[in-house]
């Protein structure tokens, strides 16, 4: 049977605690000139207040265009306002979206103005388009919610999204009381789904992680793949800008992670499998841009070995960090304990300006992927 939202809520709570647990354990065996780490965590950025014009105006000087969803799609275009969505950036229009979502399948479902929704979060089908027209926008209401999904991707094939602006409301979430409430609030959650194609998207102030790519919650065994990013801007989240716990043939095209703080281990981009169900398969991350976060990019292996023996092959290219204050790459974690982990991890041509630490590989087992970081630039 498929999970219900409060079964998964529950499901991805006890994950979030086994998994400070495990770090805080990692952090005490750590060496002392060793950098202590924590999985899956993120931002103390810039606050919602600044407007969705601001994020609007960042992502389009980054992609060097109007931001208005020019790609094109094979079904008709249907607005949300067809469905009641209001718009009007203060109506509680959950209801009315996702109706506009079912209501869309195979065509394109074009969104305008401010929609605001309730932490409950919108579900993506087989086959569901979704454009965001100039300006328009999906933001949280006033919440108290450590886990949420403001959309989900979940066991689902063929699914696009242009332009997609998502704010997770930091400000409006009276969880800020209790900061220590993990870090499980994600502006786009991917997982068990194939197929996905997301242009432009804009995700700013989650409780967690911009983007979140795992596993399948229903079929734990279920790998998500075929996932293409393009332009991703992130900005402000608590946790990381994104992170990747499994998955297969990922690709992430110029990227910008910047001002991720608030729970760790607040990475722009954070690839730390939770077990050895995990895949780390043919993901590509290039020309990425990280700013202002704890970590650029942290990989860290500790829960991969087991039964199943790995293959991991991930790709870096053309990364540019400024002013990490940990480390601007990070390899950890990796105790092969008799099980087998072969591949290969591989960043070319980084650049690293104002970084504590441009690159660490620390804690790794030799036997472990080959780890190749070459010409590096620090400045």
């Amino acid at each position: 049977m498929p999970l219900s939202f409060i079964q998964f809520q529950k499901l991805e709570a006890s994950f979030d605690q086994l998994s400070k647990r495990r770090k805080f354990l990692t952090a005490l065996a750590a060496s002392a000139g060793a950098l202590a780490l924590s999985a899956c965590g993120g931002g103390d950025g810039t606050s919602s207040s600044s407007t969705d014009a601001v994020a609007n105006a960042a992502r389009n000087k980054k992609n060097g265009s109007s931001g208005s969803g020019t790609s094109t799609g094979t079904g008709a275009v249907v607005a949300a306002s067809t469905f009641g969505v209001k718009a009007d950036g203060t109506s509680d229009d959950t209801a009315a979206m996702q109706a506009a979502i079912n209501g869309t399948v195979g065509n394109i479902l074009l969104i305008s103005g401010q929609v605001r929704i309730t932490a409950t979060g919108l579900t993506l089908l087989t086959n569901s388009h979704l454009r965001f027209a100039t300006g328009a926008s999906i933001k949280l209401l006033a919440h108290d919610t450590a886990s949420y999904q403001i959309l989900r991707i979940w066991d689902v094939q063929n699914v696009t999204l242009e332009s997609p602006y998502l704010d997770g409301s930091k400000e409006l979430n009276s969880a800020v009381n209790n900061p220590t409430d993990g870090g499980a609030g994600m502006g786009i959650s991917i997982a068990g789904a194939t197929t996905v194609n997301i242009t432009s998207p804009t995700t700013i102030d989650c409780w967690g992680d911009g983007i979140y790519i795992t596993n399948s919650y229903n079929t734990l065994t279920k790998v998500t793949s075929g996932v293409t990013v393009t332009n991703h801007l992130a900005n402000g989240c608590r946790r990381q800008g994104v992170t990747i716990t499994s998955g297969s043939n990922i690709t992430f095209q110029d990227p910008t992670w910047e001002n991720i703080g608030g729970t760790l281990p607040s990475a722009g981009l954070d690839i730390e499998p939770n077990n050895n169900l995990a895949v780390l398969e043919n993901i590509n991350i290039i020309s990425p841009t990280t700013a202002n976060n704890r970590y650029g990019i942290l990989i860290y292996l500790a829960e991969l070995p087991g039964p199943v023996a790995e293959v991991v092959s991930i790709n870096i290219t053309n990364h540019h960090d400024t002013s990490a204050s940990d480390c601007a790459f990070e390899i950890n974690g990796l105790a092969l304990n008799g099980y087998s982990v072969t591949g290969l991890i591989s960043s070319s041509s980084p650049t690293f300006t104002n970084s504590a630490v441009g690159y660490a590989l620390d804690n790794w087992d030799n036997a472990g992927p080959t780890v190749q970081v070459t010409n590096i630039t620090t400045n």
